[in-house]
């Protein structure tokens, strides 16, 4: 693989300040409803936007993107579409937090009543949100006691969990706890947290808004389909779009854009691009779905022991070769089983194009030195030693699409671009506080920590 350089091609945007009048768009292809919802049990604040105004212009400056050619690989163009930019998050949970804060702020100047947001998360959308609520206070959009944000994290993403202002300050840090959820199943934050929301809600004070809903994530990723529109649009040559995914949000976002933009006779259906779907094998369940109709791991290929401490396959080339464990967990981020998405993703790949592929961590590691080349004069550039890489989405992406190309999975004459989701080190932020976070099993649990403020 060549050395890559940043061309004249190279491009950046701010993806919600720049395409902000499309948003009312790309609103309503997301949102059946886009009125507040005011009444029963599951509030929302609405798709109802400020008006962009300096400070608003201020509070959105880090939704930063860049479209960045990497060269070639295999007769395949290369470009990574770079949504880590954010130095308070690096991953692209940036946008979509940004713009879930923004609406909260327009329902508050509205109705004149707090909101407090409430997000399970494998650690990524937690930072975004509590980064996004900060910005807000600090933009003089809301007061402390207007808006905040409460988070429920599983205790295997502790060492992702980032400290900040609202963790220092002691009166950010009660009115904005940090949940560390102790229990056997990472995934099970959901349920506690949905059933908190359940039967706490009118105790909270003011609005509790449980943001886990795929519409609040669906439309800021839209606008990666109006940059690719703006700075490199699809002509002759077709084009793969490749994701590291546990829900494939971004990708169902990206796939909303595109519709948006074919509607409204500014890109045609005909150059829609395929999509590559890369996961580990912790949660292989959206290839799983794809190629079997199934989550069911019974179809995972048979590995066996090499002998030298490596299990190997080669039944199926869209798993892994070789890994250090059949079971393992390359990134806790991808913790999603039985994806509810899935049906969705697997109707525009069979419309569309592309495939999925699962990748280890040993395919990983050994990819890390090129991998590292490639991306050292991006704004991604990987740290040295491999053990300091903290979010490995960026690197899976790229492992996938390599051993995609070698392996035949990628159709001969598509350009493909990466979209770069997530990448940072152990020296990109200081850990959360220990008296930042409380450890919780249980709704009560999480209700005391809540509640006390």
């Amino acid at each position: 693989m060549p050395n890559s350089v940043l061309t004249p091609a190279t491009r950046e945007a701010n993806l919600l300040v720049d395409f902000y009048d499309r948003l009312p768009r790309a609103i309503a292809a997301c949102a059946a409803d886009p009125s507040p919802v005011r009444e029963g049990g599951s509030f929302s604040p609405g798709f109802l936007l400020p008006e962009l105004d300096e400070r608003l212009r201020d509070f959105l400056a880090p939704a930063t993107a860049a479209w960045q050619h990497l060269g070639q690989y295999g007769g395949h163009r290369m470009t990574l579409l770079d949504l880590t930019r954010n130095p308070g998050t690096g991953t692209t949970k940036t946008f979509a937090s940004l713009l879930i804060v923004a609406r909260a702020v327009e329902y508050i100047r509205r109705y004149g009543e707090p909101v407090t947001i409430f997000s399970p998360t494998s650690a990524n959308k937690g930072t975004a949100l509590r980064d996004a609520v900060l910005r807000a206070i600090e933009a003089g959009l809301v007061e402390p006691e207007q808006l905040r944000v409460v988070v429920l994290a599983p205790a295997s993403c502790l060492g992702k969990l980032r400290s900040s202002r609202l963790s220092t300050d002691p009166r950010l840090r009660a009115l904005n706890p940090v949940l560390l959820y102790t229990g056997p199943e990472p995934e099970e934050v959901k349920a506690i947290g949905q059933a908190f929301a359940a039967k706490y809600a009118p105790e909270v004070g003011g609005r509790l808004w449980y943001s886990l809903d795929l519409a609040n994530y669906l439309v800021a990723d839209t606008a990666r389909a109006f940059f690719e529109q703006e700075c490199d649009p699809i002509g002759s040559v077709p084009r793969l779009h490749a994701h590291a995914v546990s829900s494939a949000f971004g990708m169902l976002g990206y796939h909303r854009g595109r519709a948006v933009l074919e509607e409204d006779g500014l890109a045609s259906q005909d150059t829609r691009p395929a999509t590559l779907l890369v996961q580990h094998l912790g949660t292989p369940d959206m290839v799983l779905n794809l190629r079997h109709g199934s989550f069911d791991r019974a179809h995972l290929p048979a590995y066996e022991p090499d002998g030298n401490g490596l299990f190997v396959q080669s039944s199926d080339p869209r798993f892994p070769q070789v890994t250090y464990d059949p079971q393992e967990v390359l990134d806790p981020t991808f913790y999603t089983h039985r994806p509810a998405t899935s049906p969705a993703m697997n109707e525009l790949i069979e419309r569309f194009g592309g495939d999925g592929i699962v990748v280890s961590l040993a395919e990983c590691v050994e990819r890390y030195p090129q991998l590292r080349e490639l991306l050292a004069p991006t704004s991604c550039a990987l740290p040295a030693d491999l053990r300091a890489l903290r979010e490995w989405s960026l690197v899976m992406a790229l492992t996938g699409v390599v051993n995609a190309v070698d392996r035949g999975l990628v159709e001969e004459g598509r350009d493909i671009v990466v979209h770069g989701s997530g990448s940072y080190g152990a020296a990109d932020y200081r850990l959360l506080e220990s008296e930042a976070m409380f450890q919780v099993s249980s709704v009560e649990d999480v209700a005391e920590a809540v509640l006390r403020p």
